[in-house]
């Protein structure tokens, strides 16, 4: 008899915001599969749960996958956890589950937390319909390529991202899609949670100011319909007027400029020397 394959949902930071169904699996089967065991094992520790935990994740996935799916034709039930949130997004547990379908093994989700859904939710922007990106790819031609296809949607746009490249993504964003309407969420359910909501230049404004950018960050740009016709409406607009938009938003002359030569495909030098 083969095994079963339980894709758990743990919690994204307060150790409470767990299912009761989730905890009962987790002391049922045979072997949790976990992204990074130590911090799989403060869990598992909270709530008195004693199992044999084995590594899963990004860099070892390859050689774990067939381990794993070993272990379940030979009948264990086996659990995959994340360090936080829903396995598989943005997580390990992709391939696991691909290989699993070839064998006819049984899967079964365990719903949970998912930072993206918990953000999208408190963000105040439609949730109607909403695109997931996930990392934005480090390669500088890939990114491009995704912002492009992010500026081209008509829904709320949701990403993640590190404290370390936030400022720098957000600038890309910027440069790439425009000065839209953004949701920063941070640290959700842990103590230091905390929404910012503005254009993105204001937001880079304010973030240059901090110290030292901490936390766990998603970013929720309103790519729909209503901003993506106030974004054509400043587009038909004259130079004039652009810039007095764009200064009400609180930006600065140079940055003003350079939005402006951006939006009429010119050389900012151009545009530079009409404000001189």
């Amino acid at each position: 008899m083969l095994g079963k394959l339980y894709l758990v949902a743990t919690p994204i930071g307060n150790l409470e915001d767990i299912t009761f169904r989730a905890i009962n699996i987790l002391k049922q089967v045979d072997l949790i599969a976990a992204e990074d065991t130590r911090h799989t094992l403060k869990l598992l520790n909270y709530y008195e749960i004693s199992k044999p935990l084995i590594s899963y994740h990004r860099h070892n996935e390859e050689v774990k996958v067939d381990i794993l799916i070993n272990k379940l034709l030979e009948g264990q039930d086996i659990a995959i956890v994340t360090d936080a949130g829903t396995p598989g997004i943005s997580d390990p547990g992709e391939e696991v589950v691909k290989q699993a379908i070839k064998q006819n093994i049984e899967i079964i989700p365990i719903p949970g937390a998912c930072a993206l859904i918990n953000a999208l939710i408190s963000s105040g922007l439609n949730t109607k319909e909403f695109a997931f990106y996930g990392f934005l790819p480090l390669n500088k031609k890939n990114r491009k390529n995704i912002l492009e296809r992010i500026k081209n949607e008509d829904k709320t746009i949701i990403l993640y991202e590190a404290p370390h490249k936030l400022i720098k993504t957000l600038e890309d964003i910027l440069e790439s899609v425009g000065n839209v309407n953004c949701v920063i969420a941070k640290e959700l359910t842990k103590i230091h949670e905390k929404f910012e909501r503005n254009n993105i230049y204001n937001l880079i404004e304010k973030l240059n100011k901090e110290e030292k950018i901490k936390g766990e960050y998603i970013i929720l740009l309103d790519m729909n319909f209503n901003q993506r016709e106030e974004k054509e409406e400043i587009l038909n607009k004259s130079i004039k007027e652009q810039y007095e938009f764009y200064k009400s938003q609180g930006m600065e002359k140079k940055d003003i400029i350079k939005q402006i030569a951006k939006n009429k495909n010119v050389p900012k030098n151009e545009i530079y020397k009409l404000f001189v």
